[in-house]
């Protein structure tokens, strides 16, 4: 539908819809799109989306009335874990270049077409960058892409193959960040860094309204999700109000929980210290990329979204999350990237403490498939001894097997 403005999430200063806009100019803050949902509300009903194109856009109703640039993405499966009775795996492994950034990605690029922008930018961790190379080459804009030189090799082949502008840092991705900011006026660039435009959340806000929609719009008691910029927690709680205001749901909540990885861990370390904004973590490493994001920039809105809920923050070692990858793969079939399994280690770490019960409905978003991190994975298996099997007697032969 159509978009009446854009709103600061931190002073509530109200922007023009009409042309491309970054972030607040006033004080820097995360910019909403916002639209008329009280004229849907009675008017759209959930029904109606039942015989709609299986892809976010389904929900064209409170997406930017713009002609999606679209691949497809979107819409993946709810899956019933094997293992835990009221756990469901939400499977963004399955969308177009194999991770949940499709989504965003999508929609900033639909919205970049419809403003007439002609040169994206973006820093990336990985599945971002290879997600813009894709759906710039759909819209024919030009993209640039900046991305840590050690981010695994699928993310570097297809970003270029996809035809991006591809330049390695040797840094993080708030090193890649920096020098986008320091290039763009001057080579004409518009920046589509995590939530320094207001529609990446857009698309990924669509997580919240399937989320709902595949549990028969009744809200979960907590959703795990893969947290480094936190787009897609951002989103989704965006969307659980959005659906309020249309009537089909109440004001219920789940718990809303972060994960991240021990050596890059900003969001646990400020929420254990009950501050309302992160650090920057020094000296981060983890070979789950997608989560070595030093500080998030709307770290505040996480922040807050986790207070709100009655949430929390957890942490995972990258041989718990090794572990945890394996793990889903042999019981679930779910091949998940090493962010997603992270969900897995800290809905275990929340059983065992008692945050969730057996009963409680929770949803784990596996961000992406394991596919394009194998090259790491590897390199990381080789340095994290696993515990060796106990030894077996099988027909006098002894040894581990």
């Amino acid at each position: 539908m159509s978009l009446s403005f854009l709103e600061c999430t931190r002073c509530g200063e109200r922007l023009s819809a009409e042309r491309p806009q970054n972030v607040c100019p006033k004080d820097g803050g995360v910019l909403y799109a916002r639209y008329d949902l009280a004229s849907l509300r009675g008017k759209l009903k959930t029904d109606d989306l039942k015989s709609r194109v299986a892809s976010m856009w389904r929900y064209a109703d409170v997406l930017p009335d713009a002609k999606p640039v679209t691949l497809g993405e979107g819409f993946t499966p709810m899956i019933p874990s094997r293992e835990y009775t009221s756990v469901y795996i939400k499977d963004e492994g399955l969308n177009p270049t194999g991770s949940f950034k499709a989504r965003g990605l999508s929609a900033a690029v639909t919205m970049a077409r419809h403003y007439g922008l002609k040169k994206l930018a973006i820093p990336s961790a990985g599945n971002a960058g290879g997600a813009l190379a894709a759906y710039a080459a759909a819209a024919g804009i030009e993209a640039h892409i900046f991305m840590p030189k050690d981010v695994p090799l699928a993310n570097r082949m297809e970003a270029d193959y996809f035809g991006a502008h591809v330049t390695l840092v040797d840094g993080l991705i708030s090193d890649c960040a920096r020098m986008v900011a320091e290039r763009r006026e001057k080579e004409g660039w518009f920046d589509i860094s995590t939530l320094k435009e207001p529609f990446r959340v857009e698309g990924k806000k669509t997580m919240g309204y399937e989320v709902a929609e595949q549990l028969g719009w009744k809200m979960p008691q907590g959703i795990i999700y893969p947290t480094g910029g936190g787009v897609g927690m951002i989103g989704m709680w965006k969307a659980f109000d959005e659906m309020e205001e249309l009537g089909w749901i109440g004001p219920e909540r789940p718990k809303m929980v972060t994960v991240q990885a021990a050596g890059c861990a900003p969001i646990v370390k400020a929420w254990e210290a009950g501050k309302s904004s992160s650090e920057m973590w020094t000296g981060a490493e983890t070979f789950a990329s997608g989560l070595r994001v030093p500080k998030a920039y709307g770290d505040y809105l996480i922040l807050d979204i986790l207070k709100k809920s009655k949430g929390t923050a957890v942490s995972a070692t990258d041989a718990e999350i090794l572990a945890a990858v394996r793990h889903w793969a042999s019981v679930e079939g779910v091949f998940a990237a090493p962010e997603g399994a992270a969900s897995l280690v800290a809905y275990q770490k929340l059983r065992a403490g008692g945050f969730f019960r057996a009963e409680d409905v929770v949803v784990l978003f596996n961000t992406g498939t394991a596919y394009k991190y194998l090259d790491m994975m590897e390199a990381r298996r080789r340095t994290v001894r696993p515990e060796a099997p106990a030894s077996r007697n099988i027909g006098g032969i002894i040894g581990p097997y």
